[in-house]
């Protein structure tokens, strides 16, 4: 059995993103950010829901934005798609993190 100081694991840097209400995500895991108005989002919420991986992470509150993970879990958030996407950027790039802001 090989020395376990001998072995070396790639580390990866976790980094999390906070989607609102104390509640966090693996930045890293993101598909996509979407609105939840549309109906295929409210079939995808639907589907994820039968298939046991919606994660609910509003707080009771309604769900403004829908999370779309690797491992095709659908989490739900209380925080606009707009203000989740504006920390995503300025977690992974800090200078882009201006240019997902709107113009005035």
């Amino acid at each position: 059995m090989p020395d376990i100081r001998q072995c070396e694991v790639p580390f990866m840097e976790v980094k999390l993103l906070n989607i609102g209400f104390g509640n966090t995500v693996i930045a890293n895991r993101i598909v996509a950010i979407v609105s939840p108005a549309s109906a295929p989002m409210k079939r995808l919420k639907e589907d994820a829901k039968q298939a046991n991986k919606l994660i609910d992470a509003t707080m009771g509150r309604r769900t403004r934005s829908i999370i779309i993970t690797d491992s095709d879990h659908v989490i739900l958030s209380g925080v606009q798609a707009e203000t989740i996407a504006q920390r995503l950027a300025a977690e992974t790039h800090p200078k882009d993190a201006n240019l997902l802001k709107p113009e005035k």
